[in-house]
């Protein structure tokens, strides 16, 4: 990238997030100016970036963040290991792909804060019951994305293999996951996105530790500057997992093309 592309990039990122302090800030203006609503004064930036400074020099922050990462990775761990080979078998079984199409579309569509009763009752713990609710969500993407890269491939990939004496193993080690991971890493990318949406409302019941519980908390004992500081650091930790993921993609989008 040339320093003026950069500085192109960097200029439009800044400006972007001025935009949206300015809208923020609007908007805190116009709630505190409101007799209604002035007891939510704190969501302002002032009182809510202090107190997501104060957050980050006591400490704070990092305890609440390591417990909702914990159970972010654990689901997207189990709707990895589920989602891949699943896919791989929707990608090379067309037979499979339509007997599965209808009832994996309907699952799909169920929002999986629906299961929470019934992970309540089949967990002992709620940080299982958290990671079940995570992996239901982001099974669905590694599914889909992983099955739609490996229908991308060229058939002829596998013929050559074949004809080299590639077994299954070979076939799936050498052929089908260089060219779909890519594909995989975008699925994840996306399974990320769900489950970092869905783990806030999660952490809102049963648990003590975690973001959510934070925002719960907050909420509760009316210290708005502290659930907006919370917001914004969910929102910070969201954009740097994405952001690894986009360098991950960036690293492996050679192997389609090489």
């Amino acid at each position: 990238m040339s320093a003026a592309s950069f500085i192109r990039q960097a200029a439009c990122a800044a400006a972007g997030l001025a935009l949206l302090l300015a809208a923020w800030w609007l908007g805190a203006a116009l709630v505190a100016g409101n007799p209604r609503t002035a007891a939510f004064a704190d969501f302002a930036p002032g009182p809510a970036l202090a107190a997501l400074a104060g957050m980050l020099r006591r400490g704070e922050l990092w305890g609440m963040a390591v417990p909702s990462l914990r159970r972010v990775g654990g689901g997207l761990a189990i709707a990895v290991a589920l989602g891949v080979p699943l896919g791989i078998l929707l990608g090379r079984s067309p037979a499979a792909s339509a007997v599965t199409h209808l009832p994996f579309q309907l699952l799909r569509m169920i929002s999986p804060l629906s299961w929470m009763p019934v992970a309540v009752l089949a967990f002992p713990t709620w940080d299982g019951a958290i990671v079940f609710l995570i992996a239901a969500a982001a099974v669905w993407p590694v599914t889909f994305a992983t099955a739609a890269g490996l229908r991308k491939v060229d058939p002829h990939w596998f013929k050559v293999a074949r004809n080299l004496g590639a077994g299954a193993r070979h076939l799936l080690t050498t052929v089908v996951l260089p060219a779909v991971a890519a594909d995989i890493l975008t699925g994840i990318r996306l399974a990320l996105g769900v489950a970092w949406v869905v783990l806030v409302p999660a952490e809102f019941l049963g648990v003590t530790s975690g973001l959510g519980y934070a925002i719960n908390d907050a909420r509760d004992t009316l210290q708005y500057d502290r659930l907006a500081a919370t917001v914004l650091a969910i929102g910070a930790i969201g954009f740097a997992l994405d952001g690894l993921c986009v360098a991950l993609i960036r690293r492996t989008a050679w192997l389609r093309t090489t």
